[in-house]
């Protein structure tokens, strides 16, 4: 997910594409653990974008 998407999204958008990606991000992480993923950037790209989101959550309450 872009940072240009991001912002567009409200307060509410924000936290369900928080939980979902921070979801996607505990399932990749166990399915690495299990047997190797064919891309394991999948875990780095999950994190970034968790973290966008986070900042852009902290932006709009302030």
């Amino acid at each position: 997910m872009k940072q240009t998407e991001i912002i567009s999204l409200s307060k509410e958008d924000l936290q369900d594409k928080l939980t979902e990606y921070q979801k996607q991000l505990a399932e990749l992480k166990m399915t690495h653990v299990i047997s190797p993923l064919e891309n394991p950037l999948q875990i780095k790209t999950a994190r970034r974008v968790i973290a966008r989101l986070k900042t852009a959550l902290s932006n709009q309450e302030v």
